[in-house]
Protein backbone atom coordinates (compact mmCIF):
# COMPACT_ATOMS: atom_id res chain seq x y z
CA UNK A 1 0.00 0.00 0.00
CA UNK A 2 2.86 2.14 0.62
CA UNK A 3 5.03 3.62 -2.19
CA UNK A 4 8.83 4.26 -1.89
CA UNK A 5 10.02 7.82 -0.61
CA UNK A 6 11.37 8.77 -3.87
CA UNK A 7 8.28 7.88 -5.81
CA UNK A 8 6.31 9.78 -3.32
CA UNK A 9 7.92 12.95 -3.38
CA UNK A 10 7.84 13.79 -6.98
CA UNK A 11 4.57 11.78 -8.33
CA UNK A 12 1.83 14.51 -7.28
CA UNK A 13 3.75 17.26 -7.73
CA UNK A 14 4.89 16.53 -10.93
CA UNK A 15 1.06 15.81 -11.90
CA UNK A 16 -0.37 18.38 -10.58
CA UNK A 17 1.73 21.12 -12.12
CA UNK A 18 1.42 19.34 -15.99
CA UNK A 19 -1.81 17.58 -16.16
CA UNK A 20 -0.49 16.60 -19.34
CA UNK A 21 -0.77 13.27 -19.65
CA UNK A 22 -2.73 10.26 -17.93
CA UNK A 23 -1.80 9.42 -14.11
CA UNK A 24 -0.59 6.56 -13.60
CA UNK A 25 -1.26 3.72 -11.88
CA UNK A 26 -3.07 5.12 -8.48
CA UNK A 27 -1.07 4.30 -5.25
CA UNK A 28 -4.24 2.81 -3.55
CA UNK A 29 -5.26 0.98 -6.60
CA UNK A 30 -2.53 -0.63 -6.76
CA UNK A 31 -3.06 -2.45 -3.25
CA UNK A 32 -5.90 -4.69 -3.20
CA UNK A 33 -8.74 -3.45 -1.17
CA UNK A 34 -8.64 -5.93 2.24
CA UNK A 35 -12.29 -7.35 2.78
CA UNK A 36 -13.24 -5.28 5.43
CA UNK A 37 -13.37 -2.31 3.28
CA UNK A 38 -15.38 -4.10 0.38
CA UNK A 39 -18.05 -5.40 2.94
CA UNK A 40 -18.03 -1.42 4.27
CA UNK A 41 -18.27 0.03 0.72
CA UNK A 42 -20.97 -2.40 0.03
CA UNK A 43 -22.90 -1.85 3.08
CA UNK A 44 -26.88 -2.29 1.47
CA UNK A 45 -27.60 0.79 4.03
CA UNK A 46 -25.30 3.33 2.00
CA UNK A 47 -27.50 1.83 -1.67
CA UNK A 48 -27.77 5.87 -2.16
CA UNK A 49 -24.51 6.72 -2.27
CA UNK A 50 -22.80 4.14 -4.18
CA UNK A 51 -23.66 5.71 -7.61
CA UNK A 52 -20.74 7.89 -6.60
CA UNK A 53 -17.87 5.26 -5.50
CA UNK A 54 -16.69 4.73 -8.93
CA UNK A 55 -16.04 8.61 -9.71
CA UNK A 56 -14.89 9.34 -6.58
CA UNK A 57 -12.34 6.41 -5.91
CA UNK A 58 -13.97 5.29 -2.49
CA UNK A 59 -12.27 1.81 -1.95
CA UNK A 60 -9.46 2.79 -3.33
CA UNK A 61 -8.88 6.09 -0.92
CA UNK A 62 -10.41 4.09 1.78
CA UNK A 63 -7.56 1.50 1.03
CA UNK A 64 -5.83 4.06 1.22
CA UNK A 65 -6.33 6.06 5.10
CA UNK A 66 -5.08 2.60 6.13
CA UNK A 67 -8.07 2.64 8.45
CA UNK A 68 -8.86 -0.81 9.73
CA UNK A 69 -11.63 -2.34 12.51
CA UNK A 70 -10.78 -0.78 15.89
CA UNK A 71 -9.01 2.45 14.39
CA UNK A 72 -10.73 5.80 15.83
CA UNK A 73 -11.38 8.59 12.83
CA UNK A 74 -12.11 12.24 13.55
CA UNK A 75 -13.71 13.44 10.38
CA UNK A 76 -13.38 17.23 9.86
CA UNK A 77 -16.33 18.43 8.10
CA UNK A 78 -18.10 15.70 6.78
CA UNK A 79 -20.79 16.83 4.84
CA UNK A 80 -23.46 14.78 4.03
CA UNK A 81 -21.30 11.67 5.34
CA UNK A 82 -20.26 9.87 1.75
CA UNK A 83 -17.15 9.26 3.78
CA UNK A 84 -18.39 8.63 7.67
CA UNK A 85 -21.06 5.83 6.63
CA UNK A 86 -18.08 3.93 5.22
CA UNK A 87 -15.57 4.29 7.98
CA UNK A 88 -18.38 3.75 10.01
CA UNK A 89 -18.34 0.01 8.96
CA UNK A 90 -14.32 -0.22 8.48
CA UNK A 91 -13.38 0.33 12.29
CA UNK A 92 -16.40 -2.49 13.15
CA UNK A 93 -15.80 -3.95 15.93
CA UNK A 94 -14.57 -1.82 18.42
CA UNK A 95 -13.66 1.55 16.54
CA UNK A 96 -15.43 5.06 16.44
CA UNK A 97 -16.13 7.90 14.24
CA UNK A 98 -15.62 11.59 15.44
CA UNK A 99 -17.72 13.69 12.83
CA UNK A 100 -16.07 17.51 13.64
CA UNK A 101 -18.37 20.71 12.60
CA UNK A 102 -17.15 24.41 13.07
CA UNK A 103 -18.69 25.86 16.24
CA UNK A 104 -18.71 29.22 14.16
CA UNK A 105 -21.09 28.49 11.84
CA UNK A 106 -25.19 27.79 12.50
CA UNK A 107 -25.94 24.28 11.44
CA UNK A 108 -28.01 24.36 8.09
CA UNK A 109 -31.57 22.75 9.62
CA UNK A 110 -31.92 20.12 6.91
CA UNK A 111 -28.32 18.99 6.92
CA UNK A 112 -28.20 18.97 10.55
CA UNK A 113 -31.55 17.15 10.79
CA UNK A 114 -29.89 14.58 8.75
CA UNK A 115 -27.03 14.13 10.65
CA UNK A 116 -28.92 13.75 14.51
CA UNK A 117 -30.80 10.83 12.58
CA UNK A 118 -27.46 9.43 11.24
CA UNK A 119 -25.97 9.40 14.89
CA UNK A 120 -29.45 8.03 16.61
CA UNK A 121 -29.78 5.17 14.10
CA UNK A 122 -28.45 1.57 15.54
CA UNK A 123 -26.61 0.74 11.97
CA UNK A 124 -23.92 3.98 13.21
CA UNK A 125 -24.01 4.13 16.92
CA UNK A 126 -20.29 4.10 16.40
CA UNK A 127 -20.84 7.70 15.22
CA UNK A 128 -20.31 10.90 17.07
CA UNK A 129 -21.38 14.32 16.10
CA UNK A 130 -18.83 16.75 18.07
CA UNK A 131 -18.89 21.04 17.39
CA UNK A 132 -15.59 22.48 17.82
CA UNK A 133 -13.44 25.50 17.55
CA UNK A 134 -11.80 24.82 14.12
CA UNK A 135 -8.08 26.90 15.30
CA UNK A 136 -8.14 23.77 17.65
CA UNK A 137 -10.43 20.70 16.95
CA UNK A 138 -9.79 17.76 18.89
CA UNK A 139 -11.49 14.33 19.87
CA UNK A 140 -12.74 12.84 23.39
CA UNK A 141 -9.47 10.84 23.14
CA UNK A 142 -6.28 10.20 20.34
CA UNK A 143 -7.21 9.03 16.87
CA UNK A 144 -5.30 6.60 14.88
CA UNK A 145 -6.87 9.00 11.35
CA UNK A 146 -7.90 12.35 10.65
CA UNK A 147 -9.48 13.03 7.41
CA UNK A 148 -10.88 15.87 5.66
CA UNK A 149 -12.16 15.87 2.07
CA UNK A 150 -12.24 18.79 -0.22
CA UNK A 151 -12.32 21.14 2.90
CA UNK A 152 -8.90 21.85 3.99
CA UNK A 153 -9.01 25.06 0.92
CA UNK A 154 -11.51 26.84 2.79
CA UNK A 155 -9.96 27.25 6.16
CA UNK A 156 -7.69 29.82 4.46
CA UNK A 157 -10.97 31.28 3.86
CA UNK A 158 -13.05 33.94 5.91
CA UNK A 159 -15.86 31.38 7.02
CA UNK A 160 -14.90 28.64 9.63
CA UNK A 161 -12.44 30.29 12.19
CA UNK A 162 -14.02 32.41 14.76
CA UNK A 163 -15.94 35.38 14.02
CA UNK A 164 -16.24 34.62 10.14
CA UNK A 165 -12.48 34.70 9.89
CA UNK A 166 -9.84 32.36 8.36
CA UNK A 167 -8.85 29.38 10.18
CA UNK A 168 -5.05 29.86 12.02
CA UNK A 169 -3.79 27.44 9.78
CA UNK A 170 -0.88 26.49 11.73
CA UNK A 171 -2.93 25.96 15.10
CA UNK A 172 -5.04 24.20 13.20
CA UNK A 173 -2.55 21.81 11.95
CA UNK A 174 -0.81 21.88 15.29
CA UNK A 175 -4.15 20.12 16.91
CA UNK A 176 -4.68 17.98 14.42
CA UNK A 177 -1.08 16.83 15.38
CA UNK A 178 -2.16 16.80 18.84
CA UNK A 179 -5.32 14.76 18.39
CA UNK A 180 -3.25 12.07 16.89
CA UNK A 181 -1.88 8.86 18.80
CA UNK A 182 2.05 8.39 17.96
CA UNK A 183 1.90 6.91 14.35
CA UNK A 184 -1.49 8.37 13.61
CA UNK A 185 -2.01 9.67 10.05
CA UNK A 186 -3.72 12.75 8.66
CA UNK A 187 -5.33 12.51 5.43
CA UNK A 188 -5.93 15.41 2.95
CA UNK A 189 -7.65 15.20 0.02
CA UNK A 190 -8.54 18.58 -2.66
CA UNK A 191 -8.97 20.17 -5.16
CA UNK A 192 -5.49 21.13 -7.19
CA UNK A 193 -4.88 24.59 -8.14
CA UNK A 194 -1.75 24.94 -10.64
CA UNK A 195 1.85 24.61 -9.28
CA UNK A 196 3.00 27.45 -7.68
CA UNK A 197 -0.63 29.39 -7.46
CA UNK A 198 -0.24 29.10 -3.30
CA UNK A 199 -3.59 29.96 -1.43
CA UNK A 200 -4.44 32.34 -4.31
CA UNK A 201 -7.49 30.24 -5.78
CA UNK A 202 -9.13 29.28 -2.14
CA UNK A 203 -11.71 31.64 -1.84
CA UNK A 204 -12.49 31.72 -5.64
CA UNK A 205 -11.94 28.46 -7.46
CA UNK A 206 -11.99 26.68 -4.22
CA UNK A 207 -8.36 24.95 -5.37
CA UNK A 208 -5.26 24.75 -2.98
CA UNK A 209 -1.39 24.49 -4.72
CA UNK A 210 -0.60 21.08 -3.02
CA UNK A 211 2.64 21.83 -1.96
CA UNK A 212 0.89 24.51 0.00
CA UNK A 213 -0.60 21.67 1.81
CA UNK A 214 2.32 19.91 2.25
CA UNK A 215 4.51 22.90 3.36
CA UNK A 216 1.81 23.45 6.26
CA UNK A 217 0.86 20.35 7.36
CA UNK A 218 4.72 18.99 7.76
CA UNK A 219 5.19 22.59 9.61
CA UNK A 220 3.50 21.38 12.37
CA UNK A 221 5.69 18.62 12.96
CA UNK A 222 3.92 15.68 10.07
CA UNK A 223 6.03 13.76 8.18
CA UNK A 224 4.88 13.49 4.78
CA UNK A 225 3.94 9.78 4.03
CA UNK A 226 2.41 8.52 0.78
CA UNK A 227 0.05 10.54 -1.74
CA UNK A 228 -1.98 8.66 -4.82
CA UNK A 229 -2.91 9.72 -8.03
CA UNK A 230 -6.86 7.92 -7.85
CA UNK A 231 -8.35 11.24 -7.95
CA UNK A 232 -6.41 13.41 -10.58
CA UNK A 233 -7.71 14.11 -13.76
CA UNK A 234 -5.48 15.31 -16.05
CA UNK A 235 -8.50 16.70 -18.33
CA UNK A 236 -9.05 19.05 -15.86
CA UNK A 237 -7.53 22.46 -16.80
CA UNK A 238 -7.52 23.88 -12.77
CA UNK A 239 -8.20 27.43 -13.83
CA UNK A 240 -12.06 27.19 -13.49
CA UNK A 241 -14.13 26.92 -10.23
CA UNK A 242 -15.16 23.46 -9.20
CA UNK A 243 -18.24 23.92 -9.31
CA UNK A 244 -18.28 25.04 -13.52
CA UNK A 245 -20.66 22.64 -14.94
CA UNK A 246 -17.54 21.65 -17.34
CA UNK A 247 -15.47 19.90 -14.45
CA UNK A 248 -17.88 19.80 -11.27
CA UNK A 249 -17.71 16.19 -9.84
CA UNK A 250 -14.36 15.39 -11.69
CA UNK A 251 -11.70 18.06 -10.61
CA UNK A 252 -8.61 16.85 -10.59
CA UNK A 253 -7.66 16.59 -6.98
CA UNK A 254 -4.59 14.79 -4.47
CA UNK A 255 -4.40 12.51 -1.84
CA UNK A 256 -1.75 13.58 0.96
CA UNK A 257 -1.07 11.06 3.95
CA UNK A 258 0.88 12.73 6.60
CA UNK A 259 2.36 10.73 9.79
CA UNK A 260 2.79 11.88 13.01
CA UNK A 261 5.82 10.20 13.94
CA UNK A 262 6.25 7.22 16.51
CA UNK A 263 8.51 8.89 18.92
Amino acid sequence: MRMSGCALLVLLPLAAAAQTAAPGPSAAGAAKAPAYVTHAVNDPARAADKKDDVRRKMADVMTFTGAKPGDTVMELLPGGGYWTRVFSQVVKPGGHVYTVWPDSTKPDSKSWASWEKLVKTPHYADVTMLREDMNRPHAPAPVDIVFTSENYHDLHDPYWGPNKQPVDIAAFNKAIFAALKPGGVFIVTDHIAPAGSGTRDTDTLHRIDPAVVKQEVEAAGFVFDGSSDALLNPKDPLDVKVFDPSIRGHTSQFIYRFKKPAK
